[in-house]
């Protein structure tokens, strides 16, 4: 909102976050996570800074995230080599199941967010407070956090080349990349 105003905020109980960030210590992965929109690291890492750039935000190097954080953190987020993550991947969700989602949103950025929020909490949200019935709600996306999202829109396209769970999630039906013609696929799939 303009005046800043949260519309929906569930975040990761301190607890659990700091179950994520013990599990992360002691795997030696880099572990991060968020307070007031500031993106917290305890160590500088390598990872931080490919992770920085790609979203854009400046880091805060904090002593230690169990302070710096707060009672609550939008998300965790792991970031390590995609073949590290893809073995993780298992174990974290058994681990946290019916506690927290976990979920790649990029092939090495492994996302751990409250519950109660994932991107189809956040559409559904957004739907029912612009009064848009489910089956008009389209949707796109490439990373298992957005596979969700896919499946509960009425018009899910994943992209291709994204996780089988996430085309599977979009029903198959898919668009092509970046720079290859996805936009205009997905503007006569929302036409028809």
């Amino acid at each position: 909102m303009p005046n800043g105003e949260k519309l929906l905020d569930h975040g990761v109980p301190h607890d659990l976050a700091m179950e994520v960030i013990r599990y992360a210590r002691e795997r030696d992965l880099h572990v991060q996570a968020y307070r007031d929109d500031r993106l917290l690291i305890e160590r500088d890492r390598p990872e931080a800074h490919i992770y920085s750039e790609h979203a854009g935000m400046p880091l805060h190097l904090v002593p230690d995230l169990d302070g710096a954080m707060g009672p609550t953190t939008p998300k965790l987020v792991i970031v390590a080599a995609p073949a590290t993550l893809e073995r993780l991947l298992p174990d974290v969700r058994a681990r946290w199941i019916g506690r927290l989602n976990a979920a790649t949103s990029t092939p090495d950025y492994l996302e751990f967010t409250s519950i109660e929020s994932d991107k189809s909490g956040a559409l559904r949200f957004l739907c029912e407070r612009l009064g848009v019935p489910q089956e008009q709600a389209a949707a796109a996306g490439d990373g298992r956090n957005d596979a969700s999202m896919l499946a509960w829109a009425g018009l899910g396209v994943a992209v291709e080349g994204s996780p089988s769970e996430v085309i599977e999630a979009a029903q198959r039906r898919t668009i092509a990349g970046p720079g290859r013609g996805g936009i205009e696929q997905l503007a006569k799939l929302l036409l028809n």
